[in-house]
């Protein structure tokens, strides 16, 4: 179940208020987990994830701006979603992904299953990692709500996808990381790993230059 309080507590009104061009990527896929998913990014990084086309409990998050910075860089590079990024090539079936750029009155998409263009690649991997992102997000939430014996893995699979660079704006997790250091219900290396780990997120690391 998604909770009021995913991600930042921003609401979607909030987001949309601001002026400006918007960034989307959908992907249906079915049978694989999440079927259809779909993210917005605006300029000013106030971003919306869902589920369904008429998901009726988006996700709300925030953007860092050297994300932001990249996202709009590459939908720039790729004309802004005017040109098509399918490859052609015979290949299995990875799910219909779309790219869209609206800004005002213009609007463009393209549609792929895979594409040999390495900037649509760099783009399609940063979606790819705000959908996992979620999905241990929600792992988490479940396991604090209903599983407490459960919360120590699923705190080690968030751990384990930071250590490989697969999560997108972490700080999304500190209300629940918060909740599980504090509350001593839960077991004793859950909550030292949720301490550590919420120790991580808000105090990162710099970044090597270059990456």
């Amino acid at each position: 179940m998604k909770s009021v309080f995913a991600f930042f507590l921003l609401t979607l009104p909030a987001l949309f208020a601001a002026a400006g061009p918007v960034v989307s990527y959908s992907k249906s896929f079915p049978g694989s987990v999440p079927a259809y998913v779909s993210i917005t990014v605006q300029k000013d990084g106030g971003a919306v994830y869902k589920e369904a086309v008429d998901d009726e409990e988006p996700v709300a998050f925030k953007v860092a701006p050297e994300d932001v910075q990249m996202i709009y860089g590459l939908a720039e590079t790729l004309d802004y979603f005017q040109k098509p990024l399918e490859s052609g090539l015979k290949v299995a079936q990875m799910g219909k992904k779309t790219f869209g750029w609206q800004d005002g009155a213009a609007k463009h998409e393209t549609t792929f299953n895979f594409s040999l263009d390495e900037n649509a690649k760099t783009l399609l991997d940063w979606f790819e990692r705000v959908t996992e992102t979620q999905q241990l997000y929600f792992a988490l939430e479940r396991s604090v709500r209903f599983d407490k014996l459960g919360v120590n893995k699923s705190i080690l699979q968030v751990e384990a996808a930071w250590d490989r660079k697969r999560l997108v704006s972490p700080e999304r997790f500190l209300p629940l990381l918060d909740r599980v250091a504090k509350n001593d219900s839960y077991l004793h290396m859950a909550r030292e790993r949720a301490a550590s780990l919420a120790d991580v997120f808000r105090n990162p690391k710099p970044k090597p230059a270059g990456e």
